[in-house]
């Protein structure tokens, strides 16, 4: 008798992925265990992409590569454009998919055993960063959940990302309804995250790798590691970009009225201060709540550029 495996619509959004894209189609087109659906939407390139895509295509049924629709400048919008456009009603999960990874074999077995296991709605794993000179690092974000987490980091890389069809179907309609100001989130994963926390929707993050996470120049984000990454965390923090967001997140996802979200929504600088010491609420690994406390009294005490 056939099986009827759980059916995936795995989103890729690729954009000047020439290079890798084709052993990352490979890797996902092996997962076992999973029926699966690849949809890609490509941010107009320069090198060949879209031929290359088309071309895997013709040659794999289930691979979609989605009409062109203009120019998206980053993945947050090409990743919102995917969960806009592909229809997700014959399917039971929905996967986000990087061009320039290599996933394990069993990642979306894994992710989907994981949801079952504990009961989850959406999934993420830690994974295993690699450089082209062979360095590897292992990138752990499989920390605790805490109660404000959401609010203030993503729940790992979006491209280990695995939700539920209930999930999706209530977060695209939401988007829907927010299209124009979602525009504005930079890191589509946070957002995901954020979105299903604060509706009462459960996470489950992996510790075990599910993939191989690329690093290369072009990365549009790549591996936290090291003091160069604090440094670059705390420009974008001094420059305002990470206060914008948290304050458009937290009003997307409706907690802007939230008796705890309001005492700091303004970043004024008695609430920074007053914020640092729930620093232990709003971070998962201890490293970050101790940096989230060190940023909110230098904030505090030094100001940052307004936008």
């Amino acid at each position: 008798m056939p099986v009827n495996y759980p059916k995936v619509a795995v989103l890729l959004a690729a954009y000047n992925g020439e290079q890798w894209i084709e052993e990352q189609l490979a890797s996902i087109l092996r997962q076992s265990a999973v029926e699966l659906t690849v949809y890609i939407s490509i941010d107009p390139s320069s090198d060949g992409t879209e031929a290359l895509c088309c071309a895997i295509c013709a040659e794999h049924p289930s691979v979609i590569v989605l009409p062109a629709a203009g120019v998206f400048g980053g993945a947050s919008r090409n990743f919102f454009r995917l969960i806009r456009d592909v229809d997700f009603d014959c399917f039971d999960f929905v996967a986000f998919a990087d061009q320039d990874d290599v996933w394990h074999s069993n990642k979306l077995q894994r992710a989907l055993q994981a949801i079952e296991t504990h009961r989850a709605d959406a999934y993420s794993s830690n994974v295993t960063a690699f450089w082209p000179d062979g360095r590897t690092h292992l990138l752990d974000k499989a920390q605790p959940q805490v109660e404000w987490d959401f609010l203030f980091e993503a729940a790992g890389p979006g491209c280990t990302y695995v939700m539920s069809r209930k999930l999706v179907d209530s977060l695209k309609a939401s988007m829907l309804s927010h299209w124009q100001l979602l525009q504005n989130v930079s890191l589509h994963d946070w957002y995901c995250y954020a979105f299903a926390r604060s509706k009462g929707f459960r996470w489950y993050i992996d510790p075990v790798p599910s993939m191989d996470y690329r690093q290369h120049e072009r990365n549009q984000v790549g591996a936290n590691k090291g003091l160069s990454s604090l440094i670059d965390r705390y420009r974008t923090i001094h420059d305002g970009w990470w206060f914008n967001q948290v304050r458009l997140i937290a009003r997307l996802v409706g907690l802007g009225s939230d008796s705890f979200v309001r005492t700091w929504l303004s970043f004024r600088r008695l609430q920074l201060l007053t914020l640092s010491f729930s620093a232990w609420r709003c971070r998962r690994r201890l490293r970050d709540k101790v940096f989230f406390f060190f940023v909110c009294w230098m904030t505090a005490l030094i100001g940052r550029k307004t936008k």
